[in-house]
């Protein structure tokens, strides 16, 4: 079992260099596919317009920055920020055709860019593994433009009690899940663990609001399995 009180940045750092080779068969497989049709949510709501500058952060394979980038015939100047160097290299490779979409290995909470760039910051399943999640909002806030938006796509807690129920049946599988898949079951021990210690949707409201954020909300989708936060830098 995983010991999610010792170091979480090398706790995390550990887990993603286990599981970026099958990492977006996984998420394939332990969401039935339904995380693509949450992210096209969180696209839909975004709008992204041609030539908008959007930096993704913790942007794993670049999944996410890819169906943005395509929606817009690639016209936006795209900065994906991951901080482990299997996981980059495995996003810069699977990328590398996207001339628009530039890498970076760092941190959420440490970004290498000058305050007021970004018309769009995005963190997709990211948020809930950074260390210092407070740092990673003032980096977010700092980087994004007067105008600009953060969109945050998350798991977050499920509304329906039948539903969380069943939803708690299931995690439990898929640690078994990624042992077959994966090889290991450890990486996935830390992803139930870190879903159940994540902040609820109005938790993660007034964190934002702390942070600076304004005109904040938020969009449940399949009854709260996963939650799509909005914010505006004012």
């Amino acid at each position: 079992m995983v010991n999610y009180n010792q170091d979480k940045t090398k706790l995390v750092n550990s887990v993603f260099s286990k599981v970026h080779n099958n990492y977006d068969l996984m998420n394939d497989l332990i969401s039935l596919g339904v995380h693509r049709l949450w992210k096209r949510n969180l696209i839909k709501w975004m709008n992204p317009q041609p030539g908008n500058q959007i930096i993704d952060v913790a942007a794993g394979t670049g999944d996410l920055a890819k169906m943005i980038s395509q929606k817009n015939d690639n016209r936006n100047n795209f900065f994906c920020v991951e901080p482990n160097k299997e996981m980059f290299d495995t996003g810069k490779n699977k990328l590398k055709s996207f001339t628009n979409i530039k890498w970076y290995l760092n941190p959420a909470e440490k970004l290498p860019f000058e305050e007021n760039t970004f018309d769009f910051y995005t963190i997709s399943y990211g948020i809930r593994n950074v260390t210092d999640i407070n740092q990673c909002l003032k980096e977010a806030y700092r980087v994004l433009k007067p105008g600009g938006r953060f969109f945050c796509l998350e798991f977050s807690k499920v509304e329906n009690e039948i539903l969380n129920f069943l939803y708690k049946k299931y995690s439990k599988l898929i640690p078994f899940i990624g042992k077959i898949v994966v090889g290991s079951e450890e990486p996935y021990e830390y992803l139930i663990t870190s879903i159940d210690k994540f902040y609820s949707q109005n938790e993660l409201v007034r964190l934002l609001e702390t942070n600076k954020f304004s005109n904040i909300e938020f969009r449940n989708l399949s009854n709260g399995i996963s939650a799509i936060h909005s914010g505006w830098k004012i």
